[in-house]
């Protein structure tokens, strides 16, 4: 499996972005998925994640309410919804895949395959 993001760029304070994960093979629909950022001098740390049927997600308390989480599984596609974004939200994210149900979301060795990473960065 291969995932591609995109979908990153340069925004104002109070700006919105929408990142995409598109994954290859044919058992997208059946994965676990999460989103993770790492910021310069920071530690990666998961932001949002969905499990595979969609009826699990977890999101970072400092994203609840901007940022949501969806997937189209007929277009082997995850999203990222980021509104209202802040400086803070500066960072390369990734997309992430786990072929089972992480027993921590938030442990990136928990996913098996990962996303390149696209940058978005918030200008105040």
């Amino acid at each position: 499996v291969q995932l591609q993001a995109s979908g990153g760029g340069l925004v104002q304070a109070g700006g919105s972005l929408r990142l995409s994960c598109a994954a290859s093979g044919r058992t997208f629909s059946s994965y676990h998925m999460g989103w993770f950022r790492q910021a310069p001098g920071k530690e990666r740390e998961l932001i949002v994640a969905m499990s595979w049927s969609g009826g699990i997600t977890y999101y970072l308390d400092s994203v609840k309410g901007r940022f949501t989480i969806s997937r189209d599984n007929a277009k082997n596609t995850v999203y990222l919804q980021m509104n209202s974004l802040k400086p803070e939200d500066t960072a390369v994210y990734y997309c992430a895949a786990a072929r089972s149900r992480p027993t921590d979301w938030s442990k990136g060795y928990e996913y098996d395959y990962w996303g390149q990473g696209t940058q978005v960065t918030v200008s105040s």
